[in-house]
């Protein structure tokens, strides 16, 4: 990018992959990136270079952001199931005229002793553990927890980086850490627990894949929610290095 004045990278963050971006982007001095992060983790976890918190008010604010600081690339680098934002940051990006950029880190794919139940959505998910699960491991974070709130007949072992804030079964215990987790730790926490059915997210990634590689040992089902349809960007990358490579390969107009 042979530019005489910086060029500015909006990075939409949160997860492990935007941390590492943020890191390679901020050690370039032809890039200006400032990462916003939606503010709903307590304590989160923050990247290297410039930072601001909370929403834009929607794709409409989230424009007015992009023209307001003369952004020049946006990246897309949230989780694979925040589906609302990366709506906004499509319809903002088309609006503005700006390139947007996805980062999406690759599906978890089922190997061999693998025992995997596919859910459409957490309200199917909970619709398969009420009708199969008596120990269940409840690894989604907080949101959509309340989609098991009903369910009387099973044990909860809920695990989240802060409290959810919404009704929770009446069967449970909280769990409150975050990852990265051990192999070995996991499979310590599904025999002590007794548990049947894991029900995860299908986010792909190292950070939390030790419950996926444990329950697999222990022969446990997983039902696995997949990901939701979204709209797709100009450019879709695997890898902070990707993202780089194609910013420095490409000079925004």
């Amino acid at each position: 990018m042979d530019r005489c004045q910086a060029v500015k990278i909006l990075l939409l963050g949160g997860t492990t992959e935007s941390r590492a971006l943020a890191e390679l982007l901020a050690a370039d001095m032809r890039i200006e990136v400032v990462t916003s992060l939606a503010g709903r983790v307590r304590r989160p976890m923050l990247p290297g270079g410039a930072v601001r918190l909370g929403g834009f008010g929607g794709a409409e604010g989230l424009a007015g952001w992009i023209v307001d600081n003369d952004v020049d690339v946006v990246v897309d680098a949230t989780h694979p199931f925040a589906a609302a934002i990366t709506a906004n940051a499509h319809a903002a990006a088309t609006a503005t005229d700006v390139p947007l950029v996805q980062l999406v880190r690759p599906e978890w794919r089922p190997e061999p002793g693998d025992d995997w139940v596919s859910a459409a959505s957490v309200t199917e998910a909970a619709s398969i553990v009420e009708s199969t699960a008596q120990r269940a491991f409840l690894t989604i974070g907080r949101q959509g927890v309340n989609a098991f709130a009903h369910i009387e007949r099973t044990w909860f072992l809920v695990r989240c980086i802060d409290p959810p804030e919404v009704p929770m079964p009446p069967n449970h215990r909280s769990l409150l850490t975050r990852g990265p987790f051990d192999v070995d730790d996991e499979i310590a926490l599904l025999r002590d627990h007794r548990i049947d059915v894991v029900v995860s997210k299908n986010s792909g990634g190292a950070m939390t894949e030790a419950k996926i590689i444990a329950a697999r040992a222990l022969g446990v089902t997983v039902v696995m929610i997949e990901r939701p349809l979204l709209p797709v960007g100009d450019v879709v990358t695997e890898s902070p290095e990707a993202v780089v490579d194609w910013l420095r390969s490409t000079e925004p107009t």
